[in-house]
C-alpha cells in the first residue's frame, strides 16, 4: 500500500514587517530660533540670526523678513529676491538652516510632577508633554486637561480627556485628543 508523503520546503523565515511610521512634519520658523544664513561666495553675508518674538529678523541689504510659521526654503527664495537688485548677473545660492529650534517650546501646569515651560527641539503631543512633566500627579483629573492656545489675538482653549489613555485602555476619542500635536507657545493645565 503506498503511502502519499507532503514534503514541505523550509526555507529562512519572512523578515519581520517593517515599522509603520508617520513622515516627519517639515520644522516651521517659531520666534526665538536662531537661523544661519549662507550666502554661497559672499562670507560677508553669512550670519546667524535669532528670530524676535514678532516673528521676523532683519538680514543686511534685504531689510525686515517676516519668519514666523515658514519653512527654511521659504526664506531662502525671500533672501534671493532682496538681494537680486544688489548683483550684476545672477544672485549666488542662498541656503537657510535652523541651528537651534529653541523659539519650539510649550508650557505644562497643573498637577503634574514637574511643571514648567520646555523647549522639546522637536514636536511633540499632549501625551507626551505630560510624561516629559514628570507625569500626573495622584489627584489629577486627567479628563479635564486642557490645552490653552495662542491664534491671533485670541485665545482657545481645547478639551482633552487622557483618563483612560493613561490608564492603559485608551479609547479611540482620547487616542484622538490624546495625540494632538502641541504648536509653539501652547500651555497643558491638567487640574
Amino acid at each position: 500500500m503506498p503511502l502519499d508523503v507532503a514534503v514541505a520546503i523550509v526555507g529562512p523565515p519572512a523578515p519581520p514587517p517593517a515599522p509603520v511610521t508617520a513622515p516627519l512634519k517639515p520644522y516651521r520658523i517659531n520666534p526665538g530660533d536662531e537661523i544661519e544664513v549662507y550666502v554661497w561666495g559672499d562670507e560677508r553675508l553669512q550670519r546667524t540670526l535669532k528670530v524676535l518674538p514678532d516673528g521676523s529678523f532683519s538680514f543686511p541689504l534685504v531689510g525686515r523678513i517676516e519668519a514666523l510659521d515658514k519653512l527654511p526654503t521659504d526664506l531662502e527664495g525671500v533672501i534671493v529676491k532682496g538681494l537680486a537688485d544688489q548683483y550684476r548677473n545672477s544672485v549666488p545660492r542662498v541656503t537657510v538652516s535652523v541651528r537651534n529650534p529653541t523659539g519650539l517650546t510649550y508650557s505644562v501646569a497643573g498637577r503634574v510632577k514637574s511643571p514648567g515651560s520646555f523647549t522639546p527641539g522637536h514636536y511633540v503631543n499632549v501625551l507626551e508633554a505630560i510624561s516629559v512633566a514628570g507625569g500626573p500627579t495622584e489627584f489629577a483629573d486627567l479628563a479635564k486637561t486642557k490645552i490653552y492656545r495662542k491664534k491671533g489675538g485670541e485665545l482657545v482653549v481645547i478639551d482633552v480627556k487622557l483618563d483612560s489613555a493613561m490608564k492603559g485602555s485608551p479609547s479611540q476619542a482620547d487616542l484622538k485628543t490624546g495625540l494632538i500635536e502641541l504648536q509653539s507657545g501652547d500651555v497643558v493645565v491638567v487640574p
